[in-house]
């Protein structure tokens, strides 16, 4: 990999609070009045979104607009996929957390036969399925679908034939079943669940490094662990939500939790994990400036962005440097 490629997704359909699409422009605008040139350094491509849905009646209670979240996550996937077939880094601003679905299916078109890791840094386990959530907002449902898990064991709603249809057709985005195995599967400081997530948590046996962990070791160490579960991944791709911060840092997103990551450590996490040459794809999520005020969660987030992206080219450089 040589260059970076932004790939920007204003979609919000699978968010339950409006206002995860402004997320890329309120980070554009942390730019310029932080006098970056972050957006004039690298080539973005705007995935199409389908948010003028959301002025529509909603037809799947379980899943909202399921059948428009397909049409999308179709197109990012196939961005994701053709960016790293260019040899380039995928690194995607996205809207709401169900987005990351398409990109672990596009990670996996490109590299079918290669195992792939995934490290979630977010308040939210983002594990349900349309039969077990209690909301129906697919912004928590991603990893359901890259794991093709429906949690059946735990259901508590009864779904229609269009809604199941298109729930595989998700499911089976990119290459048919799972994209990913529960033990490649990491999460960092997840602290808000619903009993479902628990119980398929707990039966996959997926690792959570939660807050008073990551205190006491520090993000370094958390890093070592989080590689040293990871070890027999081809490929690793990082999801960092921004509730994964305190919500004294977070206010500008839709689902702020507290006792989370300080800008500081999230910084330093993300510049840990993004020193191994295994990470093909970053991606950051869920700012929502319309719950915020003088667009913190966006500043918080972008020097969150620019720290990481610095790791990313650091990387790539030295990769540069070896390979000739």
């Amino acid at each position: 990999m040589r260059r970076i490629k932004l790939i920007e997704v204003r979609s919000e359909l699978g968010a339950g609070t409006r206002g995860a699409s402004l997320g890329v422009d309120a980070l554009r605008i942390a730019c310029l009045n932080k006098g970056s040139d972050y957006f004039r350094r690298f080539n973005a491509v705007a995935v199409p979104d389908q948010n003028h849905v959301l002025f529509d009646k909603n037809h799947f209670p379980f899943a909202k607009h399921i059948d428009s979240v397909y049409t999308v996550q179709k197109a990012i996937a196939g961005t994701v996929e053709q960016t790293l077939r260019f040899g380039e880094f995928p690194l995607v601003l996205a809207g709401d957390h169900s987005n990351a679905a398409a990109t672990i299916a596009g990670i996996k078109a490109a590299n079918p036969y290669k195992t792939l890791g995934v490290v979630w840094i977010d308040a939210h386990a983002d594990i349900h399925s349309p039969y077990t959530t209690p909301s129906g907002n697919m912004h928590g449902m991603p990893l359901a679908m890259a794991l093709n898990e429906d949690n059946r064991e735990c259901q508590r709603n009864e779904l229609d034939p269009e809604t199941e249809f298109f729930w595989r057709r998700l499911q089976n985005l990119g290459e048919e079943g799972p994209k990913l195995n529960p033990e490649h599967l990491v999460y960092v400081v997840v602290r808000d669940t619903e009993h479902e997530e628990d119980a398929v948590i707990e039966r996959l046996g997926i690792k959570n490094f939660k807050l008073p962990e990551f205190k006491a070791k520090g993000a370094k160490q958390i890093a070592r662990e989080i590689y040293e579960r990871l070890r027999f991944c081809d490929l690793v791709y990082i999801s960092f939500d921004v509730d994964s911060l305190d919500s004294r840092f977070s206010k500008g997103t839709g689902t702020p939790v507290v006792d989370g990551l300080n800008v500081e450590e999230a910084i330093n996490l993300c510049r840990a994990l993004l020193e191994n040459d295994r990470v093909v794809c970053f991606e950051m999520v869920e700012i929502n400036p319309t719950l915020d005020s003088e667009n913190t969660m966006a500043k918080n987030a972008f020097d969150i962005l620019e720290a990481s992206t610095d790791a990313i080219l650091e990387r790539l450089r030295m990769e540069d440097v070896t390979s000739r």
